[in-house]
């Protein structure tokens, strides 16, 4: 069984996911962490759940999706995966601009392609790649759990901004309508900001998808909140 739990880091909120199954190996979601207080809440919970991270996967390069990415693939020794459509991001990551440090950027990174799955422990993860946010955005899907870590290209009632470096709105859309959308409507979405949902919600609720903004009767009540282990308490 897969287990969760989300740390929100740095001034953006940022939603940091650490998941491991029976094994105990564990996979961390864009490890966003801006300070040591930050860094220490994820190192002690890895620490209390007994768990050995392995990887560290990436579904952006958003300067506050990786602010400590090159500390934790230090401290842990694990390979990075990113899509290498955001390689230009990690030279000019724009952190200055909101008055931040510039994250460390200098780590080594393994490509991540569409349909590509990657395995740790038991768990299976497919990639499917929706370029809009950044060019090199992805989503990290297990069919078996149902369960979708989306970064910003989907949120619970939004979508991605694109008016940044790289940004398309029209391919943002067509990755959502085309790649995200179709799944099962009881997939629950793990967005890099706010709360989490679900396809059906989405589907039902967000204004961006007005396509599928049709009550869906078996899973429009679906609630997406109880997925066991969400948060870091």
């Amino acid at each position: 069984m897969l287990k969760i739990l989300t740390f929100q880091f740095n001034m953006f909120q940022e939603n940091c996911s650490l998941v491991w199954d029976e094994t105990n190996d564990a996979a961390i979601i864009d490890p966003g962490f801006y300070n040591e207080g930050e860094a220490s809440a994820l190192y002690n919970k890895i620490q209390e759940k007994g768990v050995k991270p392995v990887m560290i996967l990436l579904t952006h390069a958003h300067f506050d999706h990786i602010f400590g990415v090159k500390e934790c693939a230090d401290k842990y020794g694990i390979p990075v995966y990113m899509n290498q459509e955001d390689n230009f991001m990690l030279a000019n990551n724009f952190g200055s601009k909101f008055g931040l440090r510039e994250p460390d950027a200098s780590f080594q990174t393994k490509p991540l392609e569409d349909g590509q799955v990657i395995k740790f422990g038991n768990t299976e993860f497919k990639v499917i790649t929706t370029p809009g946010h950044t060019p090199g955005c992805v989503c990290f899907y297990d069919e078996k759990e149902k369960v979708i870590f989306t970064g910003d290209t989907l949120f619970a009632g939004s979508i991605g901004r694109t008016d940044q470096i790289g940004g398309d709105y029209d391919k943002l859309i067509v990755s959502l309508m085309d790649k995200v959308m179709g799944l099962p409507g009881d997939v629950t979405v793990f967005p890099g900001h706010g709360r989490n949902t679900s396809i059906a919600n989405e589907r039902t609720h967000n204004p961006f998808l007005q396509p599928f903004n049709e009550p869906d009767e078996e899973t429009m009540d679906w609630d997406a909140d109880g997925i066991e282990l969400h948060g870091i308490d």
